[in-house]
């Protein structure tokens, strides 16, 4: 005998770690959304009893009693780790062509370096393999891995190129010019870019078409990140104001002022919640965007020109050649730093390595990967990003990936409202249609009696008969808007035979 019936309960904070979105209220779409509705609970259920067979699990770094963990070095870590955690501690010495800036691929297996004085390579950073390396010749300002390994774009001097993972140059795309800061969305595969002229551009890089070009009147525009949530770009400027745009309008969603002097970095964690921005008034500053209020603000005595945020909420946090990396900063006012470390050279970009505990650095030296626990995802999900994927199956998920690109006109500022269906009455579309053709097709002429002989055309008889159509204007209009408010109340109750349908 069994102590409950049916299949074990799971517990609710299981089923909140794996709930996606919010169900939504479609009213003629009822039994669509009742079946999709269900499978998804099955799925979060299934993935709730999974996670218990899950092998790695986050841990951070812990001192001995009375002492600071931002004072153990990276060959402390290195000594008391394994050999397989130790070599994620190592430093690339590349001190002719830098500063550098990098990218790490989705998969979190991959490294891209640019350096700017024009040295560009891509390499397999856990097996040390090298993929390409090459100069371009010109100032590099950016560069950005696309969907997959295989492609990466480089922002240089005048155009934006595209480049496979072998160096061959695939395209030159001259209408993106003096691009200065790149994001990639994967889900919209659209590139995001931000030039000196002051435009925001985005490239469908499924197609190789602009999507569109906004101008933002904003002037130069160094300063860019991207929320993985909702894929809103976020674009700090001179001024001391962050901006957030979408590809749909040519106006930002919303401008705040957060800093005094100029924005100097800018990012968000991946859950969409909370923005982290430094500026030239030597402050950063913790946003909840939800309700664009500030949470927290630290006073850094040199500033930070480069920030980062982990899969787990840690953010680090450049200034000169010190590289910190702060915990819990959204919570409880941080004191002092969880880690540090000083590069060779002056820090140029920061950026944490998905699903490992790794910090690469780029700096005027060449590249630092510092070893940072409690930094990355442990678990990684295999039908969305998985580090040990093959060749085929990397085939098979861009196929998918595609198949299943949102549109740019999805992206908003709440990723729930479309599951949302606006109930616009009768008369709201009829004003939309009279907006579109510029006339109203169902307005009646004006009602002129005809003109009729032996005394039947008198003021009285004319009079008479404008009243009656008049009248029966008024019943058809009166009997239409019954028929609407017996079809809304019929629609919104539920039937005897709804008990059968499946």
């Amino acid at each position: 005998m069994y102590p409950f019936p049916g299949s074990a309960p799971v517990p609710e904070e299981k089923l909140k770690k794996f709930r996606r979105g919010v169900k939504g209220e479609l009213y003629k779409l009822r039994d669509v959304v009742i079946r999709s509705e269900a499978a998804s609970d099955l799925a979060q259920k299934q993935n709730a009893r999974y996670d218990l067979m899950l092998p790695e699990d986050a841990g951070f770094l812990e001192g001995d009693e009375d002492e600071d963990t931002c004072t153990i070095s990276q060959d402390d870590i290195v000594d008391a780790v394994d050999i397989t955690a130790g070599a994620k501690y190592f430093n690339l010495t590349l001190s002719q062509f830098g500063p550098y800036r990098l990218d790490y691929s989705k998969t979190g297996r991959h490294l891209l370096l640019g350096g700017r004085r024009g040295h560009v390579t891509c390499l397999d950073w856990q097996s040390k393999q090298l993929m390409c390396e090459m100069n371009v010749m010109e100032t590099v300002n950016d560069v950005k891995w696309l969907h997959s390994e295989a492609l990466f774009a480089v922002a240089q001097k005048k155009w934006l190129y595209i480049y496979d993972n072998k160096g061959i140059e695939l395209h030159c795309i001259r209408k993106f010019n003096d691009v200065l800061r790149m994001q990639f969305l994967p889900y919209h595969f659209l590139l995001a870019t931000a030039s000196a002229t002051g435009f925001l551009q985005y490239l469908d890089v499924s197609v190789g078409k602009e999507v569109v070009a906004i101008c933002t009147k904003a002037g130069r525009l160094d300063v860019m990140a991207h929320n993985p949530h909702n894929a809103i770009i976020h674009l700090g400027h001179s001024n001391g104001t962050v901006t957030l745009w979408t590809p749909n309008q040519r106006e930002p969603l919303v401008k705040m002022l957060c800093h005094q002097g100029g924005v100097r970095s800018v990012a968000v964690d991946k859950t969409g919640t909370y923005m982290v921005t430094s500026g030239m008034d030597k402050k950063l500053k913790v946003y909840d965007i939800r309700a664009y209020r500030p949470l927290q603000s630290y006073f850094l005595p040199a500033g930070a020109s480069c920030l980062s945020l982990s899969q787990r909420g840690l953010l680090s946090a450049a200034t000169g050649d010190i590289v910190q990396v702060y915990r819990d900063v959204w919570g409880i006012p941080v004191t002092k730093p969880y880690m540090a470390h000083r590069a060779k050279g002056s820090v140029w970009g920061v950026h944490f390595c998905p699903f490992e505990d790794v910090l690469g650095v780029g700096h005027g030296e060449g590249f630092t990967s510092m070893v940072v626990p409690g930094a990355g995802e442990p678990n990684f999900d295999g039908l969305d990003a998985n580090p040990y994927r093959s060749a085929k199956q990397r085939q098979e998920w861009e196929v998918k990936a595609l198949l299943e690109k949102i549109q740019p006109e999805l992206i908003g500022l709440d990723p729930s409202q479309l599951s949302q269906v606006d109930h616009s009455t009768w008369e709201q579309r009829h004003e939309d249609r009279v907006q579109v053709l510029g006339f109203d097709p169902l307005a009646k002429e004006k009602f002129t009696p005809r003109l009729k002989t032996k005394g039947r055309s008198s003021s009285g008889k004319v009079e008479k008969r404008k009243k009656q159509v008049a009248h029966e204007d008024q019943r058809i209009d009166k009997e239409r808007k019954e028929k609407e408010k017996k079809k809304a109340a019929a629609a919104g109750q539920k039937s005897a035979l709804d008990r059968f349908r499946k």
